[in-house]
């Protein structure tokens, strides 16, 4: 056992075996070293089987509900006679629907089990996407993209509360910023797949923005279909794992403070815990202040680009839309990377959001087409990398299994709900000047401010834990009802 299981609080947390009921050790006749071998085989094999399946599931969800910028200037506005005001509703009802189902997605999660929920409502928004390509109207339009944010709602929160309940809390952030980068690589390949698809306008007698929808809504069902077979249940009942593996599993989480990996009953105490969690709240707010940004990045880059004034052909404007995210993708894991090495999220959500408030300056700011060509690569430098170090960030200062997953929703589905702000805001074209000073704001203020308040308050609270102020909080109570405190137990630390 390594010296930090054995004693004394450390970035995430203290790890005493003693106060802890803790699951078998299959591995108890081996040396510290062999012990260490054996768990890196163990985090090498989950992350083979578990995370090249969710990207790809991820990277067509946010496919799914972006393409619409793509179908935009494909001609969708023009044939649907859509004015400024009809095609934002459109992308403002997505969120309202994908908002509103979002908290309690992670509930059923964990009731129907993933291997049955996730694919599921993957062939379901499949079926939404693929009918997309053959409305005929604004209010066919309106439909199919409400049906799709109901659909799509489980994903995202589901799959990074899934993630948190195989990983600790070192490990897990890194693992949150891969499964995202897939968001930013959807970006890259929307713009290549939608070239590719509008040359196809007239096959079938389809437009080519149609067959965007329809394409892609048929990719989406037949992975959905084959994820029955791809997507596993938790660590306590997953079948590709051994006995001792699950044992090793389900220990490493304990030793880690958390024991979301196990079964629990859903009690409504669960849900009050989480409202009256002051970092629930404070998370809404710093992740509206990234997650706002994203969808007005992402719904209206190829209009942005399509604008700078190079005369550049519906095709050009994809392709031009594919770097910014590139760049992005490789830059929000080196992000998760070192967040996992420095426990320091905070400090990393107040440097990188300082790249997007600059790029979106530079968008507004500027006339010159290459200037603001290159405002939004640090647009997107700014943006994507502190997505999924936010959720991280939360998801480490929560513990419980319910618990966890209503924080989760509430962050999320709050975060989403302002894509509605997102997709109101960009209607004077070419330059867009409300829509960047609003996006410059919502980083500067919410997420910037937001995460020095935060990281402030969670050091003030580890210091105060370290001077023994909170361990009244436990006195007279026995090892399993301090464990059930979760991160309200004075033994637990805050990660940064």
């Amino acid at each position: 056992m390594s010296d930090e299981e054995k004693s004394g609080p450390s970035a995430h947390g203290i790890h005493n075996e003693g106060s802890m009921d803790l699951s078998p050790d299959p591995d108890q006749h081996l040396s510290a070293a062999e012990k260490d071998e054996v768990d890196r085989k163990l985090v090498r094999r989950l992350d083979m089987i578990l995370m090249p399946w969710l990207c790809l599931l991820y990277l067509l969800a946010f496919l799914d509900r972006t393409n619409i910028g793509n179908a935009k200037i494909a001609g969708l506005a023009k044939e649907l006679d859509l004015t400024t005001s009809s095609y934002n509703a459109t992308l403002t009802l997505f969120f309202v629907s994908y908002a509103i189902f979002e908290p309690v997605t992670n509930i059923l999660l964990k009731k129907l089990r993933p291997s049955v929920f996730i694919p599921i409502i993957m062939v379901l928004w499949g079926c939404s996407m693929l009918g997309m390509g053959f409305v005929h109207n604004w209010s066919g339009l309106m439909a199919a993209r409400w049906f799709l944010g109901l659909t799509e709602a489980g994903l995202f929160p589901g799959v990074n509360y899934y993630l948190s309940c195989w990983y600790k809390r070192s490990e897990f952030g890194v693992r949150a910023a891969i499964f995202f980068s897939a968001a930013a690589l959807s970006g890259s390949f929307g713009g290549l797949l939608a070239a590719a698809i509008e040359m196809m306008d007239g096959i079938g007698g389809k437009p080519g923005w149609a067959w965007i929808f329809i394409l892609e809504g048929l990719l989406t069902v037949v992975i959905g279909v084959v994820s029955f077979w791809m997507v596993h249940d938790f660590p306590d009942e997953a079948t590709f794992l051994s006995e001792d593996d699950r044992a090793r599993v389900l220990r490493r989480l304990r030793l880690d403070q958390q024991s979301s990996a196990e079964h629990e009953e859903f009690k409504m105490s669960y849900f009050w815990a989480a409202i009256k969690d002051w970092k629930m709240w404070l998370g809404m707010v710093i992740y509206m202040g990234c997650d706002m940004p994203l969808y007005a990045f992402s719904l209206f880059l190829p209009s942005i680009v399509a604008g700078l004034g190079w005369n550049t052909s519906v095709i050009r404007a994809q392709l031009m839309s594919v770097p910014p995210y590139a760049v992005a993708a490789v830059f929000t894991v080196v992000i998760g990377f070192i967040a996992d090495r420095t426990a320091s999220r905070g400090l990393c959500n107040i440097l990188v959001s300082l790249f997007g408030v600059a790029g979106f300056a530079m968008l507004l700011g500027s006339d010159v087409p290459a200037v603001q060509y290159a405002g939004t690569f640090l647009g997107a430098l700014g943006i994507y990398p502190c997505i999924s170090n936010t959720i991280s960030w939360v998801a480490n200062n929560i513990e419980g299994v319910y618990k966890r997953g209503v924080v989760l929703g509430f962050v999320i589905g709050w975060g989403n709900l302002n894509g509605v702000v997102s997709s109101n805001i960009y209607f004077n074209q070419p330059h867009f000047p409300e829509g960047h000073g609003v996006v410059m704001g919502f980083m500067a203020l919410f997420l910037f401010g937001g995460s020095i308040l935060m990281t402030v308050l969670l050091r003030v609270e580890n210091a105060r834990r370290r001077r023994g102020e909170r361990d009244h909080w436990i006195q007279g109570l026995n090892d399993k009802e301090i464990e059930m405190l979760g991160d309200n137990s004075p033994t637990f630390f805050y990660t940064v």
